[in-house]
């Protein structure tokens, strides 16, 4: 990917290394594991933190030291401008539907984090709150993107990005809100679907940044798009399902399966159609 000459975004907030205290209530550790459970599969934290009552006994703090080492900072420097490219590829899609972009702020961490959607560790992974229109990365989930999914590469890594994006547009769009409500109304079962069309959707999203991004910028290099692919593919529901316990069960799918991730994000990379992003919609996801 050609991305070092490319202008840096002024909307990281850089977190790493920051102590975290936080108030803890009776069961607060069964809370928040599965409430960082609940955010891995897709699902709103805040449904779990916010049951609780007020806080009770005492407080807990979490601190990592983080080293700036020449890769890190070159880690920051790539985030950076992955984040200002998609800044600039849905403002102007924006304003082509006579709408405007907010641009999202991009928290980096170490370890642990406080968002407005709840307390979560580096083992969720990168994620998207809602609540205060942030992106939150732990930068060493590109150590495990690489060896744990197998999946290398830098247009990996703003693969990852863009899908996180691709949920701060769906926000702006009004499609989470949406989606969140309807899932308080239906099955479990269904809210699973609804969990992985809006998934689905993200990278649907994630497919239209770089097919504008390259077109306005040419930013693609060769085996760029096999490295996007690839990583869709390996954080595909039923391939971590088949790692982690050795079965798959569909119905448990909150982001879809590697094929679906593939093909969806393969959709918005060549057509660059936002309507053609519309998973809810689709007779066959």
């Amino acid at each position: 990917m050609r991305w070092s000459s490319g202008r840096r975004s002024q909307n990281i907030e850089d977190r790493r290394g920051r102590r975290i205290g936080r108030k803890t209530a009776g069961g607060g550790i069964g809370v928040i594991v599965i409430a960082l459970i609940a955010m891995y599969f897709g699902v709103d934290p805040s449904v779990f933190l916010n049951q609780q009552g007020p806080p009770s006994v005492g407080t807990s703090s979490y601190s990592v030291s983080t080293s700036d080492t020449p890769e890190n900072r070159q880690l920051v420097e790539f985030v950076s401008v992955v984040l200002a490219d998609t800044e600039d590829t849905w403002h102007a899609l924006f304003r082509q539907w006579d709408r405007t972009y907010t641009e999202p702020t991009l928290v980096l961490f170490s370890g642990a984090v406080e968002s407005a959607c709840g307390y979560a560790q580096a083992a969720v992974g990168p994620f998207y709150c809602p609540g205060d229109q942030k992106v939150y990365i732990d930068l060493s989930f590109y150590s495990d993107l690489k060896n744990r999914f197998q999946a290398p590469g830098d247009f990996a890594q703003a693969y990852v990005i863009a899908h996180e994006i691709g949920h701060h547009v769906q926000t702006l769009l009004g499609i989470s809100k949406k989606i969140h409500n309807l899932r308080s109304r239906v099955s479990k079962v269904e809210a699973n679907r609804l969990s992985v069309m809006q998934e689905l959707q993200a990278d649907c999203f994630a497919g239209i940044w770089a097919h504008h991004a390259d077109k306005a910028r040419q930013i693609l290099e060769e085996g760029d798009i096999e490295e996007a692919l690839n990583a869709a593919s390996s954080i595909g529901d039923d391939r971590l399902q088949k790692q982690s316990r050795g079965y798959v069960t569909p119905d448990s799918f909150t982001h879809g399966s590697s094929a679906q991730r593939v093909r969806w994000f393969r959709q918005g990379l060549q057509t660059g159609n936002i309507s053609q992003c519309n998973t809810f919609k689709a007779e066959n996801l």
